[in-house]
């Protein structure tokens, strides 16, 4: 489903990703883990299309995405803050995208309320986003990246600013649910046990390559 190839990057004249390689099979969970600065998120952004490589290729559902926009790639990203828009309601926020795409209000009210049940927030949908909790707000977010069925997702540090508590339990419930959906997943973390918790497989990134 999604393949990685001997993508190269340098930040400030330095090389940060050198020939790193990655493939995910159709529904795999993959963990990225590794220590700031070791370049997670710049790969996640590549794949995003956020960022142009210096070199290598990105290809999703065997087709080259390298140089395709953003928004044509069919890959769904959810970042450490969220970054829910307040002026919505909570399934505006979840049907933003489908209204990108023209689907029409009724099918995005049905299908944010879909999502918004299978994230543990049935009847959420009306609820102003400044009255929900961190770790609503993160359900949230996966429910929005969810609803546009993405090839592809991406998690940046997903559960940051939680305590542990609820971190583990979300872990345990979000990895679920990518699961239920057979959703093709990246999460980046630092995390060791986080990584163990919710992964298929874990990818080492560090000082610039991978392991």
């Amino acid at each position: 489903m999604l393949g990685v190839h001997d993508i190269t990057i340098s930040f400030e004249g330095r090389p940060l990703l050198e020939r790193v390689s990655l493939a995910l099979d159709a529904g795999e969970i993959v963990a990225l883990l590794g220590p700031s600065g070791s370049g997670k998120s710049t790969l996640l952004r590549i794949i995003a299309g956020l960022i142009v490589p210096e070199g290598g290729t990105v290809e999703i559902d065997g087709a080259d995405c390298t140089h395709v926009p953003t928004h044509r790639r069919s890959v769904g990203m959810v970042f450490q803050d969220e970054q829910l828009f307040p002026h919505l309601s909570v399934g505006a926020n979840v049907a933003f995208g489908l209204k990108m795409a023209g689907m029409a209000a009724r099918e995005r009210r049905r299908r944010s309320d879909d999502m918004l049940e299978l994230v543990g927030l049935g009847g959420f949908g009306d609820r102003q986003v400044g009255r929900l909790s961190g770790g609503e707000a993160k359900r949230v977010a996966l429910a929005r990246s969810l609803a546009p069925t993405p090839k592809v997702l991406l998690l940046d540090e997903p559960l940051t600013g939680l305590d542990r508590e609820l971190h583990d339990r979300l872990a345990d419930e979000v990895a679920a649910i990518l699961r239920a959906t057979g959703t093709t997943a990246i999460w980046v973390t630092h995390d060791a046990a986080e990584a163990a918790a919710v992964a298929d497989r874990i990818v080492r990134l560090g000082a610039g390559t991978s392991s």
